[in-house]
């Protein structure tokens, strides 16, 4: 965990030995399986239907899941964190082009200038709107600023050779905000009395927000470099470190987050960074060549694992394809939990009504209005621009700021307030963004290749 005191979450899942968990636990992953292509040609993600799921598994359903946020959050915490983490690493992957390069402007925007908006006009609904202390409404804008990295898988970069401006914007701000969002909420606890913040912000501002984030980035940046090499290296000259790419993709995550932890610095920044890192390794050998002709070469033979040309992108392909398979699975974890969460939040009867006006002041409103002003003069067209600003994805790492905070001692009205509130912008994300991604995603295909057409007609 980030930071603080972990208390001892209670027993909240049936006993596993419990026959009915096997049931539901294997009929899942063989639904995933079979039904993966019927859920592509659905108006829908499978993130709904996991949802669907853990409103059934609740305790207000069958009972295998019995979660209360506050009494929970530090098993919740501990499970979001490590999905974050996982995907987090993954989105690095994806993105295969140079950090100088124009396209990094526009999530480098999103990430800093539009987040810091959202927050400043959540900061005011929620003062104004809800009632809410000014420390209160800024760690519920640090809550729910941040896109989520775990369920935007469809409106992500597809392959490493993806270079669409619209995901790679919106897988780049999903992996950078993730631990920009942590100055926020640590404001946020520290003006309700949670959290050191120094005499006029000093301390918040050098160490929170200026050294925590630049560490983070360069522990990830030096530790993905380092091992990327120290493979590569041993691959080619001893032919050894050959196979279990997967270790591979997990030892690169522990180091590169427990690292940054130690020194106290973001380790979501650290992860994202290493997984930028030996993307960028493997584009320093291999080039502007995609690596998809060394993927199909390495099914049949691990042989590309040690050629001295095909190595470098035969090691990032194989840590992004197990990072991919751990990613899936965790989104089913975490939905589920998300699910059975706003099922007992429900049935206790505390939902404010000012939800039924937050949710879709955020999404319609808030959002919209942030990136506009972030990406001014970006050069997006506008097209891209009201895409990004439709899918703000929150979800799995709202939900861990969400339980981040209530484990660093947010209690009473309050807390009850901002976790309502949360829970349900959480879910109504999973539903609104899972039915409109696939139909909108075609739309902008569509419009993409009549972009192309038009331009190419004019050149």
């Amino acid at each position: 965990m980030q930071a603080g005191d972990a208390h001892a979450p209670r027993v909240t899942f049936e006993p596993i030995t419990d026959p009915r968990w096997f049931v539901v636990a294997g009929g899942i992953l063989v639904l995933m399986a079979l039904a993966a292509s019927l859920v592509r040609r659905l108006p829908l993600t499978s993130g709904v239907l996991y949802l669907a799921a853990g409103f059934g598994l609740s305790s207000v359903g069958a009972g295998l899941i019995d979660l209360d946020v506050r009494e929970d959050a530090p098993l919740i915490e501990l499970l979001t964190e490590l999905a974050v983490i996982v995907s987090l690493f993954t989105a690095g992957l994806k993105l295969r082009v140079p950090i100088r390069d124009p396209h990094w402007r526009l999530p480098v925007r999103l990430a800093f200038v539009s987040m810091a908006i959202t927050v400043a006009l959540v900061t005011v609904a929620g003062v104004a709107g809800l009632g809410l202390s000014i420390g209160a409404a800024i760690l519920l804008g640090g809550i729910l600023a941040p896109t989520d990295p775990v369920l935007a898988s469809d409106v992500q970069v597809r392959h490493p050779a993806d270079r669409d401006r619209l995901r790679f914007a919106l897988t780049g701000e999903a992996g950078l905000n993730d631990g920009t969002a942590f100055p926020v909420v640590f404001l946020g606890l520290g003006l309700l009395g949670l959290h050191e913040l120094g005499p006029s912000l000093v301390r918040w501002l050098t160490v929170d927000v200026v050294y925590a984030t630049a560490a983070g980035l360069g522990i990830g940046a030096l530790l993905g470099t380092l091992v990327a090499r120290l493979v590569l290296y041993l691959r080619r000259t001893h032919r050894e470190a050959v196979g279990l790419d997967d270790f591979l993709a997990l030892g690169l995550i522990g180091l590169s987050y427990g690292a940054a932890l130690l020194v106290g610095a973001y380790g979501f920044l650290a992860v994202f960074a290493a997984g930028l890192a030996l993307r960028r390794v493997e584009r320093a050998e291999t080039g502007d060549r995609p690596p998809v002709d060394v993927v199909e070469s390495a099914v049949a033979s691990e042989e590309a694992a040690t050629d001295p040309e095909r190595a470098p992108a035969y090691m990032a392909e194989a840590v992004l394809g197990f990072q991919e398979q751990l990613e899936r699975i965790a989104e089913v974890a975490i939905v589920l939990v998300v699910g059975a969460l706003v099922a007992a939040t429900v049935a206790e009867g505390r939902l404010p009504i000012a939800v039924l006006w937050f949710v879709p002041l955020l999404f319609l409103v808030l959002r919209p209005v942030a990136v506009l002003l972030g990406m001014a003069g970006s050069g997006a067209q506008p097209t891209q621009v009201a895409f990004i600003a439709w899918f703000g994805l929150r979800g799995v790492g709202s939900l861990y700021y969400l339980a981040f905070a209530l484990t660093h001692g947010f209690t009473g009205p309050e807390a009850d307030t901002v976790r309502a509130v949360a829970l349900v912008t959480v879910a109504t994300s999973i539903v609104v963004h899972g039915i409109s991604v696939t139909p909108l995603m075609e739309r902008y295909e569509r419009w993409r290749r009549r972009h192309r057409q038009a331009e190419t007609r004019a050149a």
